[in-house]
């Protein structure tokens, strides 16, 4: 009998079983743009899509274009993510794709948003659809409130090209003096302090001018005896990367201001300009910023779509919008005679933003005003305008606590905010300390220390978001309340690693990065394939924002090879290809793209039947698990985890509306209800079973109902009948295969 032949080792650091993460972020947007498209959302709500798409691709331009322009400037052949592409060939690669988004961008708009705005009485109007009554009304805008601002700038030998503001709207405008040929440049900014859209009452209904549609009209009085040739509006985009040297580095906060006023200068990466701009113009601004073709967009359409906000927040039209939604109450907090009482009773776990951020900011505003509060401590990342935590916690410094904040200076676009609110809490007496050079600090924490009948009590709240009232009512997240003395002797030891010299000590429930996170997660990844190869059953789910990390997608991968079943619910990149026969088949990868941003991070891990379930700060991100301060920590008690298990994970790896399905080529094709299956909308759910919470409570407060068991056994139906089509290999046994499963 002769022996089966030794299996083919598989090479897991192939760059062909990585998706690039610059095309993998563009899909995740193109997943934006199609709820901009979808028939189903609500108008304003598609016009609002349209804006955060422009939005995050202006940003993927200011942080991740240039990096990858300074590898080609400097010659580097080679990419650096598991998939290796060339720095080059990822430019190419993103102009087309940005290219055909943006073209299928400007189509939506053109062909279905606005002919059904129009049909409301909306309307944007182009400079051959005004009327006399428009102009001669626009003509004293003009002269009242927009040329009193203006600045016409001239381009020649004495007056060099300016500089143009990063994301600034401007005219490029080709003139002519009387009786001369060679043709002249000047610029004149859209101000950005006046409305994007300039209303018109001469009109029934919401009429809108764009304000460089006024702007256009009027340049002849801007260049007073001058020819004018054409005018075009284009936007500039600018590197805001920088780079800290650690031993250079004497004053954070001076150092950070000082690379914020150089980032106003940083170099041009982008340019989007009208697609009608005559080739003069276009190859003109191109030298002046020195950028190549490959950096251009044509837009075929109004520039800076974020303009349209100001139409969606046009009063009334509530059929044009998702209905309206309030916060729920906790029923734990709403029972209890105090919130240090809900909290002593049981841990306490809060749905963003199904469920209120007000408790969080009730955590902080009770304990500044508590006497029996003795300090307060907390990471601050991304906190807001006019932030009600920032002002308790300078009431909390004022009633004469012990207040320490860790404000993150390098969280991106938000540094001058964060250097304000760190001096105002500084002013008002609160210390304030700014972590590490070459870290930055992520993890969202909150520590009260309170003295009790029975002695000094800590009460910590962590969360998967942030310290943002505004935020917390768009994005998914988890709110974490508890005082087991393990979380309040962890949370003490953290703040003193993070503010002190202190080591980094031995964790009791924490796992902390960039110390141990990595390891951590691999090693439950392993755990799971032990109890695989034992005949248990190996498990995992992860719902996360990204997989970037090489050694993270090499720990699936080979989980899935040993028959581990893994579900991600993965919002935005992710570097793994799923149901790659013989290496990934046994990988399911989602991605949820709904109202609301998702946000939480959950990690759940079957171990034999007895589920370890944690939540926190982390994505498996190479940045989160090795460069930044993050926190994630297990849910122990019963109730809690079994509302992640049976209703946050369920839900959402049930849903069968707004989820789509990640394709081993790297697309993704949208998830539909199969005949007879039930309609699931995760997010849609939740609002629901918080609405439920809150109107009757139930024998257990603060639980809500569980996902209805025929969805739960429609969801594993529909698993199932996925991996029998797509994730069978050949000569793969029944038996091997149902242990696969």
């Amino acid at each position: 009998m002769n022996a089966s032949p030794t299996p083919t080792p598989v090479d897991l650091d192939d760059p062909r079983l990585f998706i690039n993460r610059e095309l993998s972020w563009l899909e995740f947007n193109r997943r934006v743009l199609e709820e901009a498209q979808d028939p189903t959302v609500p108008l304003l709500e598609r016009l609002k899509f349209l804006s955060i798409f422009t939005s995050n691709l202006d940003e993927f331009f200011m942080v991740r274009v240039g990096h990858l322009q300074q590898k080609v400037q400097a010659g580097i052949l080679t990419g650096t993510g598991g998939d290796k592409m060339p720095p080059r060939e990822q430019l190419q690669a993103i102009h087309k794709v940005v290219q055909e988004m943006t073209a299928e961008q400007y189509r939506v708009l053109t062909k279905d948003i606005l002919p059904a705005l129009e049909h409301e009485g909306i309307r944007i109007l182009g400079p051959k659809e005004l009327r006399e009554a428009d102009r001669q009304y626009l003509k004293e805008v003009f002269q009242r409130q927009v040329f009193p601002v203006l600045t016409p700038l001239a381009i020649d030998p004495g007056h060099p090209f300016p500089h143009l503001a990063n994301r600034s709207l401007n005219l490029a405008v080709m003139l002519r003096r009387p009786n001369y040929e060679e043709p002249l440049f000047a610029m004149v900014q859209v101000p950005s302090v006046l409305p994007r859209l300039t209303q018109l009452p001469t009109r029934r209904g919401h009429v809108f001018v764009p304000l460089e549609t006024v702007i256009r009209l009027h340049l002849p009085d801007l260049f007073l005896g001058m020819k004018l040739l054409h005018a075009s509006a284009f936007q500039v985009f600018r590197d805001r990367e920088y780079e800290l040297d650690d031993y250079e580095i004497e004053d954070l906060l001076k150092t950070i201001e000082e690379e914020l006023r150089k980032r106003r200068r940083g170099a041009a990466v982008h340019l989007n300009i009208e697609h009608d701009a005559p080739p003069a113009l276009t190859q003109f601004l191109i030298r002046a910023l020195d950028l190549e073709p490959v950096d251009v967009t044509m837009v075929p359409g109004m520039l800076d779509l974020t303009g349209l906000n100001q139409i969606y927040n046009l009063p009334g039209y509530a059929h044009l919008r998702d209905p309206q939604f309030v916060p729920q109450p906790v029923a734990d907090f709403v029972n209890a005679p105090n919130i240090w009482a809900a909290i002593r009773a049981k841990d306490i776990l809060v749905h963003h933003p199904y469920e209120s951020f007000h408790h969080v900011t009730e955590f902080i505003e009770t304990a500044a005003q508590d006497p029996r509060v003795l300090a307060i401590k907390q990471t601050l990342y991304r906190t807001g305008t006019d932030s009600p935590i920032i002002r308790a916690l300078q009431q909390a410094a004022d009633n004469g606590k012990q207040v320490t904040v860790l404000v993150e200076l390098k969280a991106r676009m938000d540094e001058e905010r964060n250097i304000q609110w760190a001096r105002e809490l500084e002013n008002a007496g609160v210390h304030v300390v700014f972590g590490f050079v070459n870290l930055k600090t992520h993890c969202k924490i909150a520590l009260v220390v309170r003295r009790e009948e029975d002695g000094i009590r800590r009460y910590v709240h962590l969360s998967t978001g942030n310290y943002n009232p505004q935020t917390a009512r768009i994005y998914t997240d988890l709110g974490f309340f508890t005082c087991k003395e393990d979380f309040g002797e962890d949370a003490s030891a953290l703040f003193n690693y993070l503010t002190g010299y202190s080591e980094v000590p031995q964790w009791r429930k924490l796992v902390v990065a960039p110390a141990r996170m990595q390891s951590f997660m691999i090693e439950k990844i392993e755990q799971e394939i032990a109890h695989q190869q034992a005949g248990r059953g190996g498990r995992i789910i992860a719902k996360i924002n990204g997989l970037l990390d090489p050694s993270m997608v090499k720990a699936l991968y080979r989980a899935s090879m040993a028959g581990v079943s893994i579900d991600l619910i993965c919002r935005g990149i992710c570097a793994l290809r799923p149901g790659i026969p013989g290496i990934s088949e046994n990988i399911r990868v989602k991605s949820i793209v709904d109202r609301f941003l998702e946000h939480s991070r959950i990690f759940y891990f079957g171990n034999g039947g007895d589920p370890q379930v944690y939540i926190g700060s982390a994505d498996w991100m190479d940045r989160n698990l090795s460069r930044r301060v993050e926190v994630v920590f297990p849910i122990e008690q019963p109730d809690l985890k079994r509302r992640l298990i049976e209703e946050i994970l369920a839900t959402s790896l049930a849903d069968n509306v707004k989820a789509r399905r990640l394709l081993p080529d790297g697309r993704w094709e949208r998830v539909v209800p199969q005949p007879g299956e039930p309609r699931v909308r995760s997010q849609e759910r939740f609002l629901e079973l918080a609405l439920a919470a809150a109107s009757q409570q139930t024998n257990e407060p603060g639980i809500l109902a569980p996902m209805p068991a025929e969805v739960i056994a429609s969801q594993r139906s529909a698993e199932a009948a996925f991996r029998d089509k797509s994730h069978k290999r050949p000569g793969l046994s029944e038996p091997k295969r149902q242990a696969a499963g």
